[in-house]
């Protein structure tokens, strides 16, 4: 995975909180991100997208929502891209 996906992925806070509340929910819907998080839906909607275009969320329509879940091997692969990264800046 190349760096700059796993840092285009991880460089906003909402995208992280985002990724961290699919972690301990298996599927949400945009409605309730945007609640949990207090951001407009529309906002949720953009980090969603983003995240679903790098390949980290999958979705399925559930009218009248779409409803998001992880994508886990790209998010093991995130995770173990992120550890590298925590360990080198732990050696400087």
């Amino acid at each position: 995975m190349p760096d700059e996906k796993l840092a285009r992925a991880i460089r906003a806070r909402t995208r992280r909180d985002i990724l961290q509340m699919l972690c301990q929910k298996k599927k949400i819907s945009v409605h309730e991100i945007a609640k949990e998080l207090n951001i407009t839906e529309s906002s949720a909607s953009k980090h969603l997208k983003l995240l679903y275009d790098l390949g980290f969320v999958n979705f399925e329509n559930k009218p009248p929502e779409k409803l998001y879940s992880l994508k886990i091997k790209e998010i093991r692969e995130l995770f173990r891209v992120y550890d590298k990264i925590i360990k080198k800046l732990r050696e400087v």
